[in-house]
């Protein structure tokens, strides 16, 4: 069986097929939450998360400097805390689903290489092919992150289909304020991402890239921007769990 489908079937499990918020974990997914919160349950952990910076800036006499210092410090604990836990799997594996590193030492800005997907489709085939050893994924978090999602898109190799868009863009649901949790974990996107770009039926593009289809941060910024606006207006659709 691929290596990512339990990583897969866990974000499921916890998310729900319609991208619930709900924290009600199955045995398996609620200790991976332990390790990820120093043994504080899931009720406890959003019972007592900092406000957002949002709720923050309204309490009486809250100010800017506060508003920034709140979200900057949880910030920096939610991603030190992910970061640490990635790379304790990573070193534990022979053959990790997923490594990460950081931009320029910037801790905000992460650069993923998505190693495995599922072997049996299309995309994988295409990249034993052209010797494509991983998908190089663009993560930057900004200041209200976990409130907020991050914004990631596809560096390389050029992908059509597969809910890849303009730019390396990427059209999934929890990448959006609308269907973010302050739950879901850097893990989680990724997987998410290495179903969907399977079930989009993805593949490697074959012919050079004209300037408009070149996959570059502003390209898949001004593309997401769009499509964001688009599915605000019209809606989402969460694809059934036996789909993917």
């Amino acid at each position: 069986m691929w290596a990512g489908r339990a990583a897969i079937d866990r974000y499921r499990q916890h998310v729900g097929n319609t991208g619930d918020k709900h924290l009600n974990m199955p045995s398996e997914a609620r200790s991976e939450w332990f390790k990820l919160t120093d043994g504080v349950s899931p009720a406890e952990a959003t019972a007592s998360l900092p406000a957002s910076p949002a709720a923050l800036a309204k309490k009486k006499g809250a100010n800017a400097t506060e508003v920034r210092e709140r979200a900057a410090a949880v910030r920096t604990r939610r991603l030190m805390k992910e970061l640490k836990e990635i790379q304790r799997l990573q070193q534990s594996r022979t053959e990790p689903v997923f490594t990460v590193e950081l931009v320029n030492d910037n801790l905000f800005e992460w650069r993923v290489r998505l190693h495995q997907i599922d072997p049996d489709s299309d995309l994988a085939a295409d990249m034993r092919e052209l010797n494509i050893e991983n998908i190089l994924l663009h993560l930057v978090f900004p200041e209200n992150f976990p409130f907020a999602p991050p914004f990631m898109r596809v560096i390389e190799p050029r992908i059509e289909k597969g809910f890849v868009m303009e730019g390396g863009a990427i059209c999934m649901e929890l990448l959006t304020p609308r269907g973010w949790a302050s739950a879901y974990t850097v893990e989680a996107v990724v997987m998410q991402f290495a179903a969907s770009v399977v079930k989009g039926q993805g593949r490697v593009a074959r012919a050079p890239p004209r300037p408009a289809r070149e996959f570059t941060r502003r390209r898949a910024e001004e593309a997401f921007r769009s499509l964001v606006k688009t599915h605000d207006k019209y809606g989402w659709v969460t694809p059934a769990l036996s789909d993917g």
